[in-house]
């Protein structure tokens, strides 16, 4: 089991004689002094300066208290004072992870020595900081009791951080530090593994964070070091930050950083003034919370600029240009802005909640901090809205208090089960109103689950198995709304393709069926006959003919493709429809005719054939039969007979080639056998029509015998 490196977080504090010294940012104190009704020669305190453990101490302070508001279980932190020895101020223990512990260790502390004494070294704190890291904590050692149950022999990882303030005075300094807790790790990691303790762990991974702290007046001569890897189970980096407000801030930034933590602004919140309560002023507080809860707006912001989701780990801003709330990427701000709204007296609405964060004030000890605290702790619901300069509000947040604990709620801003039922009465607009209710319940009786009794079979595969692949086949492509398809709204020119085509298994007659209905819409597209789709538009005027069906063979398309993978027969239907698909050009409509009239001639039999083909045939101007549209035969089923005065009539044949009149019973059906002979083996020399009359026999034996009688030849009728 691995445990992260937020699970254990100690604190090096440096009380040597540096901090003793000023920080050198004055602090006003007399508040008389700073009010306009102070007296003539009255003469105000002089401002004062905390020293560098003072700032020091308040920063720390404040990030325990960060992380004990949002996590009071399962984040712990210590905190140990180095001068001439480590003098640890807590343990790992749940009774002393709180601040006042740390407040009373600290006061218990004593005050810091300005003298100058070697002996005061960082060095004590940070080898006292690596062996408590190797101490197990309570959640770790049952982890590790559990696995030892198990029987197994792998251990848990140990991983923690570890935060020194002190003073860096060179990259050479720094390097040493690093360097000393790199070979501290190893030597402690050799003991530990001689050891039979059950109480100590192995460091598996430590992260060390170096801050140089300074006086505001002074400027550091050290970089910024990033985190960067000195070992297998150490990486370190190196901060500085100036005394008072800058390093808390630099606290603050870490503390989001190692937790992902995100800060929520409430703007607009109305408070009446201190000095003169007749009057109010709108006030901002911020207020830190788990990054989960802003996860929804990355989404909503995601996908109305087409972009992808960003990754957790990226800071977010909100800006209130734009219709609605818009989210940025920011270096070094993770904040969003949300407005307030007005306030709820009950909660006996049930809301659509997708999370509750616990939150902590940054600045606790404000007014408007105080005053919305209270305000929450007295059972009042705040709402919060998006920023947006138009449209109606929308609300994505509520602050609520739970058990003595204030919550930060992420509200759903999209539709919610609780909500009533698309209504039918409205329109454009409005709530959705045309899906596909019965199909959907026709779906669902096809894939009912029924119980099984277990046999061989269902043991290689069980019936969960089949029936969740099955499910997935049918819901490949199955649009929820009656406009967002057109195939599921013309069942009577496609059936049975659309159930066919998510059988797992298809047999020759299957693929037969589909490409007949495939023929069937090619051949309406011929005619130029209108899809039964409905008609969306200003004053009933939709798209054009053309544009519905290159939209159903769009659909058709994705459907089949869908399918294409399950198996060679599938494949088959694919190449049908690809096929059959109009091509652009201005003979698109012929093209796609001709393609389709191809494919019926290959696969029907010629019992089919002799069975469509029509009773009169057409002849042009030689006499020769033309080929009758076999794609619009197989199309509407029945031949389309010529009008009566461009019909002509036959009443015999010589030699195959039928004359006109009328004709008997007996001609016609020689005329087909012939027609169909014909396609079957190349006709004879001597019958070839091309020549326009009877081929001679034995020419050669005529002419031999007029030579021999000087051109005097007794014709004889060869019979």
């Amino acid at each position: 089991m691995s445990f992260p490196a937020s699970h254990k977080t100690i604190f090096v504090l440096d009380h040597g004689p540096f901090f003793a010294e000023s920080c050198e940012h004055p602090v006003e104190y007399d508040v008389v002094a700073l009010s306009k009704t102070r007296s003539a020669g009255f003469i105000p305190l002089a401002p004062f300066c905390k020293s560098l453990w003072t700032c020091s101490v308040e920063s720390v302070l404040e990030y325990c208290r960060v992380v004990y508001d949002i996590f009071p279980k399962g984040k712990l932190i210590c905190v140990v004072a180095s001068d001439t020895q480590a003098r640890p101020l807590n343990s790992w223990s749940p009774e002393d992870q709180n601040t006042s512990q740390l407040m009373s260790s600290l006061a218990a502390l004593g005050p810091l020595r300005s003298s100058k004494n070697s002996d005061a070294s960082i060095l004590n704190g940070l080898s006292s900081a690596i062996e408590m890291m190797m101490e197990g904590t309570d959640h770790q050692v049952v982890a590790q009791s559990l696995m030892n149950e198990d029987g197994g022999e792998e251990k848990v990882v140990n991983r923690g951080r570890i935060i020194c303030l002190t003073s860096v005075k060179s990259e050479s300094h720094g390097d040493m530090l690093t360097e000393y807790v790199r070979d501290a790790i190893m030597q402690q990691n050799k003991v530990v593994a001689t050891s039979d303790s059950d109480n100590l762990l192995l460091v598996g991974h430590c992260e060390l964070t170096l801050i140089n702290i300074l006086p505001t007046n002074k400027e550091s001569g050290l970089k910024d070091r990033s985190a960067t890897t000195m070992s297998p189970h150490l990486s370190a980096e190196i901060h500085s930050a100036k005394a008072g407000r800058h390093l808390a801030n630099k606290l603050s930034v870490l503390a989001q950083k190692h937790y992902d933590l995100a800060i929520t602004t409430v703007t607009g919140i109305p408070m009446k003034e201190e000095q003169n309560a007749m009057s109010s002023a709108n006030y901002d507080v911020e207020l830190l919370h788990l990054k989960d809860a802003h996860s929804e707006l990355r989404k909503l912001e995601a996908i109305m600029t087409n972009q992808p989701e960003p990754e957790p780990s990226n800071t977010m801003v909100i800006s209130t240009k734009g219709p609605v709330a818009t989210v940025t990427k920011s270096p070094e701000s993770n904040n969003i802005l949300l407005k307030w709204c007005q306030p709820r007296s009950n909660s006996v609405e049930l809301l659509h909640c997708m999370g509750a964060y616990r939150i902590s004030p940054v600045g606790v000890n404000s007014r408007p901090s105080v005053c919305l605290t209270n305000f929450l702790l007295n059972g009042r619901q705040v709402m919060l809205e998006q920023p947006r300069k138009s449209g109606t509000k929308v609300i994505s947040h509520m602050l609520a208090s739970h058990g003595g604990e204030i919550f930060l709620h992420c509200l759903a801003t999209a539709r919610s089960p609780l909500e009533d039922p698309p209504s039918i009465s409205e329109g454009c607009g409005g709530r959705v109103t045309d899906y596909r209710i019965n199909d959907f319940g026709e779906f669902m009786k096809e894939n009912r689950l029924a119980p099984c009794q277990p046999t061989p079979e269902t043991e290689e595969e069980p019936p969960v198995d089949r029936a969740k692949a099955q499910l997935e086949r049918m819901t490949r492509h199955w649009p929820m709304v009656i406009s967002d398809t057109i195939i599921f709204n013309m069942p009577s020119h496609l059936d049975p393709l659309p159930t066919l085509i998510t059988k797992l298994v298809l047999t020759d007659d299957d693929v037969l069926e589909c490409k007949k209905a495939m023929y069937h819409v090619v051949g309406m597209e011929t005619r130029n006959e209108p899809l039964p789709v409905p008609m969306v538009g200003s004053r009933g005027k939709g798209p054009k003919r053309d544009e519905h069906y290159r939209q159903m063979w769009a659909e058709l398309e994705v459907l089949v493709r869908a399918h294409s993978s399950t198996s060679p027969a599938h494949e088959k239907i694919l190449q049908c429809l690809l096929d059959c698909r109009k091509p652009p050009g201005e003979e698109a409509g012929k093209a796609a005719t001709k393609r389709a009239a191809d494919k019926v001639k290959v696969e029907r039999s010629d019992a089919e054939a002799m069975e469509i083909q029509p009773a009169w045939p057409e002849s042009d101007r030689s006499g020769a039969d033309i080929k009758p549209d076999i794609h619009k035969e197989n199309v509407r089923g029945v031949s389309d007979q010529p009008p009566l005065k461009k019909q002509k009539m036959f009443t015999g044949e010589v030699i195959g080639k039928p004359k006109a009149g009328p004709q008997s019973l007996l001609s016609l059906w020689n005329n087909r056998i012939n027609s169909i002979h014909s396609k079957r083996h190349a006709e004879f020399a001597g019958r070839q029509e091309a020549t326009g009359k009877v081929a001679e026999l034995y020419p050669n034996l005529m002419r031999e015998e007029k030579e021999s009688t000087n051109g005097e030849v007794k014709k004889e009728r060869t019979t």
